[in-house]
């Protein structure tokens, strides 16, 4: 298999996982966590399911992180010389930072609420009245960041799919047409 498709899998399968896996915590498992009888337990339950995910996650990531390096490395040429791609590489980097950074955000929020223990919610990103005040705060941070992780990799799904259009022997003749004229 040639390097480049190798890389080229290892950005687009960490990026799924990771878009993939934010919206179904986000959606399934911590909607899911409201009808655990057990009120005192809900917390606990999306705290386990999102333990079980975190390792698959964490190479998620390092597989969309390492092939995105090989794919700039590959086309570093493009880059420099094709009219618009600097920009969407810019672009996606700047998201790729965001969404490091709300997925670390995310893993603190959930590690304060695991350390709250057996306290009774709504659900896991939702209080209720006999909810303590420091882990209702953290349950309406969360739910708010538990959507950030996935708008911005989704965002970064169709940046990825852009990147492919520009690859098409046609805009890339065309791209560094453009560009070497327009100077």
């Amino acid at each position: 298999m040639e390097r480049n498709t190798v890389v080229r899998a290892m950005h687009d399968v960490g990026l799924a996982a990771w878009f993939g896996g934010s919206l179904m915590g986000a959606i399934g498992l911590n909607g899911a966590t409201a009808v655990v009888s057990d009120r005192n337990e809900r917390l606990r339950v999306a705290n386990v399911g999102w333990g079980r995910w975190r390792p698959v996650n964490a190479v998620g990531i390092g597989a969309f992180l390492i092939g995105s390096a090989g794919l700039l490395a590959a086309n570093k040429q493009r880059v420099a010389y094709q009219r618009g791609v600097a920009a969407n590489t810019a672009v996606k980097a700047a998201l790729t930072v965001a969404a490091l950074a709300a997925t670390g955000y995310t893993g603190v929020l959930g590690a304060k609420l695991a350390d709250a223990g057996d306290v009774p919610v709504e659900a896991a990103v939702k209080p209720e009245k006999e909810t303590p005040d420091d882990v209702a705060k953290t349950q309406q941070q969360l739910r708010l960041m538990q959507w950030v992780v996935p708008a911005v990799t989704g965002l970064l799904v169709v940046l990825t799919s852009l990147h492919g259009e520009q690859q098409r022997p046609g805009e890339v003749i065309r791209g560094a047409v453009r560009k070497k004229f327009s100077r």
